[in-house]
C-alpha cells in the first residue's frame, strides 16, 4: 500500500512546543544575561501560553527526583530511593500501600545480598518496618507479608520455589514504575506537552495502521521511541465497593484515548478523583519513551529550525549528539564514512559534474556566500546553545529558575537577542571542516527562511539566484509563490504598474508552462481591484511558504528534514483520519495543542496544494501544509452522505455493553438502522 500522504502542520506551533520542552527539561543553556520579554503578539506565544501543565522549576525538580528514585529501585537500592523520598517527597510515604511495597522489596534485596549482616538487617526490616506496615496497608497485605517470609528459606535460583516471582529482578522494575506513577500524580510532575502529545499521536497512529492494514512509513522510529509496555497504574487507597457515577462519555473517551478497558478507565478516574484530564495525563505518562532518542530528535529539529546553535557551538559533553541532518536518526556509527563519501562526492562533482546536490557547494558564488556568513556571527549569537540532559538532583535544586523568567518562558521569539559572551563560547579545535560547512549551510538556509517570513520575496529570489542559478528552474512553484508575494506587496502599496510588470515578467510565463497555476494567477490578479491593504496576509501564508522554501533549499544542499517533522506530519494525518472513523471530535486535541498544529492562517488553497503535491513525485510535498485540516466540530459528522445518522447515546450504549471500539459500534449501528437494542440482541442471540 502506498505511504500515508503528508498532513498539514503548523511548524510555528511545533516550534513553540519544542521550545517549551527544551526549556522545561533544561536542555538549553541559560542566557548569559536576561533577555527582553517576547512580543505578546508572537504567534508561538499563543500556541503555548495556555498549556495545561505550565513548566515550572518545581516540576522540573520533581521529574528529576522521580527519575533518580526510579533508577535506584531498578538497581535494587531501595534504601537510596527511600532516602530520596524522605528528603524531597515525605508526603508520598503516607501512602501505606506504597510504603509496604517498598519495605517488602527492601527485605528481598537485603536477603539477596547474602551476607550475615544483610540477613540480620533483613530480619530487622521484618520486625520494625514490614510487619507494622502490613497491618494497615490494604486487606491482602498481611497474607503477602506471610508469603514473603518464604524468601528466607528458598534460594533465588530455585525456579520451582513458591517465591520465584518475588525473587525476580522484574519486580524491581514493576515497583519502580508504580512509584513513578504515584509520585507523578502526587507531585503533579507531568512531562512537557510535546512528550505527551507524541505519546498520544504515536499510539493512535499504531492503532490506526493496525486496523486499516496500513504499513507505517515511520515504524522504524515509532517502535524505538514509544515502547509497548507501560508503568503499572497508581491505585487509590480507598477501596470502595462501587465506583462513583462517572459520566459514561468520560469513561469511554479515556478508555479509547489510551487503550484501557472500561474498568481500567473507571479506576483511573477514581484515582484522579473524577478529573478526566488529570487521569488522561496519568495514563499518557505511564507510556514509556526512549528519552535519549527523543532528545536527539528534538536537538536535530532545533538545529534545522534555528532554535539552537549548530554543533560547533554546542556545550561540552554534547559532542555526541546528532548534528548532521543528512544522517538518519538511528545514529549509525558510520558517520565518519558518510562524511568521507560526501567529501569524495563533492570532489568528484568538481571534476566531472557528478553529485548534483554537491555541485552548488563548490560554486564560486556559493563559496563567497559562505565566507560572508562565516564573518557574521549574529545568527548563531541570537540562538540558544544546546546543553543536553543533566539528571543531577543536586543541580536541579541548587539552580532554581524563576517560572516567569525567559529561561522557562513558553514564548519564542526568533529575534530574541541572547548574545553569548566570549568567555562562555566553547570551541572545539578538533571540529572537522565538514561540520563547519554544515553549520554555514544552515545559516544561509535560515536567513532565506527568515527573509521569506518577512515578505522580502524579491531579495530572497535574488539571493538564491546568486547562490544557485538552477534552483528555481527545478522549483518553479516556489518561484511563482515568491513572485506572487512580491506582486501582492506592490498592490498593497498602491503601485499597480510595478505589480503588473512582475505579473507579466514572471507569473504569466510560469502559469503558461504549468496549466495548474492559471487559477492561482487569476485569483492573484483579482487583488488589483480590491481596495484592501491586507491582500498579502489574506492570500498567502508566509510561514508556510518560508517552511516550504527551507525544505527545498535543504534538500538541494543534501540536508534531509528532521525525523521529528516526519513523525509529526504522519501522525497528525492518522489522527485526523482516525477521528473521521470515530465520527466525533477528539476530546483531548486542544489539551495537547494538537489543534494548533493543524491550524494554518490563511489556509493554503486546494489548487495550490494539489499543484505542489503533484510536482513532488515522492509523495512529500514541497509545501508542508495543504489546508486548515481542523477536526470536525462536536456534533458534526465527516460522513455527511451516510443514510444512517447514529445517535450519540446509542453509540455509547453499544460501546459499553459490547466493549467495542467506537468505529466498530458505529458500523454495527449502521447495519441495524441505528437501533442499539437491536444490535445488542443480535450479538447475544
Amino acid at each position: 500500500m502506498d505511504p500515508l500522504p503528508p498532513s498539514p502542520v503548523n511548524w510555528d506551533s511545533l516550534d513553540a512546543l519544542v521550545l517549551d520542552f527544551v526549556r522545561s527539561d533544561r536542555l538549553i543553556a541559560p542566557p548569559a544575561s536576561p533577555s527582553p520579554p517576547s512580543s505578546p503578539s508572537s504567534s508561538t506565544t499563543t500556541a503555548t501560553s495556555s498549556s495545561p501543565s505550565t513548566s515550572t522549576s518545581s516540576s522540573y525538580c520533581s521529574r528529576i527526583l522521580i527519575r533518580r528514585a526510579r533508577r535506584a529501585l531498578e538497581a535494587g537500592d531501595v534504601d537510596a530511593a527511600l532516602a530520596l523520598l524522605r528528603a524531597h517527597a515525605p508526603a508520598a510515604l503516607l501512602d501505606h500501600r506504597l510504603l509496604f511495597h517498598l519495605h517488602k522489596q527492601r527485605f528481598v534485596e537485603l536477603v539477596r545480598r547474602g551476607t550475615e549482616a544483610d540477613r540480620e538487617a533483613a530480619l530487622d526490616c521484618l520486625r520494625t518496618a514490614l510487619a507494622p506496615c502490613a497491618l494497615d496497608a490494604y486487606p491482602e497485605a498481611y497474607e503477602e507479608f506471610k508469603h514473603i517470609l518464604l524468601v528466607l528459606i528458598y534460594d533465588q535460583d530455585d525456579q520451582s520455589s513458591p517465591v520465584v516471582n518475588e525473587w525476580s529482578i522484574k519486580r524491581r522494575f514493576e515497583l519502580a514504575g508504580l512509584l513513578s506513577s504515584i509520585l507523578r500524580a502526587h507531585l503533579q510532575a507531568y512531562d512537557p506537552i510535546l512528550s505527551m502529545s507524541l505519546r498520544y499521536l504515536i499510539s493512535i497512529h499504531k492503532v490506526f495502521c493496525s486496523r486499516q492494514g496500513i504499513s507505517s512509513p515511520i515504524s522504524d522510529l515509532t517502535e524505538r521511541l514509544l515502547f509497548e509496555d507501560r508503568d503499572p497504574p497508581a491505585v487509590t487507597q480507598e477501596c470502595s465497593v462501587e465506583a462513583p457515577p462517572f459520566d459514561e462519555v468520560d469513561v469511554q473517551a479515556l478508555a479509547h484515548a489510551v487503550e484501557l478497558t472500561r474498568q481500567g478507565a473507571i479506576d483511573s478516574l477514581k484515582f484522579a478523583k473524577g478529573d478526566l484530564y488529570q487521569a488522561f495525563q496519568n495514563e499518557l505518562c505511564r507510556m514509556k519513551m526512549d528519552l535519549s532518542l527523543l532528545d536527539k530528535l528534538v536537538h536535530e529539529y532545533c538545529i534545522y529550525r534555528g532554535i539552537v546553535q549548530g554543533c560547533s557551538q554546542a556545550l561540552p559533553g554534547t559532542a555526541d549528539m546528532q548534528c548532521s541532518q543528512n544522517i538518519d536518526v538511528s545514529f549509525i556509527n558510520n558517520q565518519g564514512a558518510n562524511n568521507e563519501a560526501q567529501l569524495d562526492c563533492e570532489s568528484a562533482g568538481k571534476q566531472d559534474g557528478g553529485c548534483c546536490t554537491s555541485d552548488i557547494t563548490h560554486h564560486d558564488s556559493w563559496s563567497k556566500r559562505l565566507r560572508r556568513v562565516r564573518s557574521s556571527t549574529s545568527g548563531q549569537g541570537r540562538r540558544k546553545r544546546w546543553r543536553g540532559r543533566a539528571d543531577d538532583l543536586n543541580y536541579a535544586f541548587e539552580t532554581p529558575v524563576d517560572a516567569n523568567s525567559d529561561t522557562l518562558s513558553p514564548a519564542f521569539d526568533m529575534d530574541e537577542d541572547v548574545v553569548i559572551g566570549e568567555h562562555d563560547s566553547v570551541l572545539d579545535t578538533g571540529l572537522s571542516d565538514t561540520r563547519n560547512m554544515q553549520d554555514q549551510k544552515y545559516e544561509v538556509i535560515l536567513e532565506m527562511r527568515d527573509l521569506t517570513r518577512k515578505g522580502m520575496a524579491s531579495k530572497v529570489v535574488d539571493e538564491i539566484n546568486s547562490i544557485d542559478p538552477d534552483f528555481f528552474s527545478q522549483n518553479p512553484i516556489l518561484l511563482f509563490q515568491l513572485k506572487q508575494v512580491e506582486f501582492l506587496k506592490l498592490v498593497a502599496a498602491g503601485d499597480h504598474v510595478a505589480a503588473l510588470k512582475v505579473a507579466s515578467a514572471h507569473l504569466g510565463p510560469l502559469a503558461a508552462s504549468n496549466q495548474a497555476l492559471l487559477k492561482p494567477l487569476k485569483e492573484t490578479l483579482v487583488t488589483l481591484i480590491q481596495l484592501n491593504e491586507d491582500v498579502l496576509t489574506k492570500a498567502v501564508s508566509l510561514p508556510v511558504l518560508a517552511s516550504s522554501l527551507q525544505l527545498a533549499i535543504s534538500r538541494r544542499l543534501g540536508i534531509e528534514e528532521p525525523q521529528l517533522m516526519k513523525i509529526v506530519r504522519t501522525t497528525l494525518h492518522t489522527h485526523t483520519e482516525w477521528f473521521k472513523l470515530q465520527m466525533c471530535k477528539d476530546r483531548f486535541d486542544h489539551f495537547l495543542k494538537i489543534d494548533s498544529l493543524k491550524e494554518i492562517d490563511p489556509p493554503v488553497s486546494h489548487t495550490m496544494s494539489k499543484v505542489l503535491t503533484d510536482e513532488c513525485g515522492n509523495g512529500s510535498s514541497q509545501i508542508t501544509t495543504c489546508s486548515s485540516g481542523k477536526v470536525l466540530d462536536e456534533g458534526s459528522s465527516p460522513q455527511e452522505s451516510s443514510e444512517v445518522v447514529c445517535d450519540e447515546s446509542a453509540i455509547l450504549k453499544v460501546m459499553e455493553f459490547l466493549a467495542l471500539p467506537r468505529a466498530d459500534a458505529i458500523q454495527l449501528l449502521i447495519q441495524y438502522s441505528g437501533n442499539a437494542e437491536t444490535v445488542i440482541q443480535q450479538i447475544f442471540s
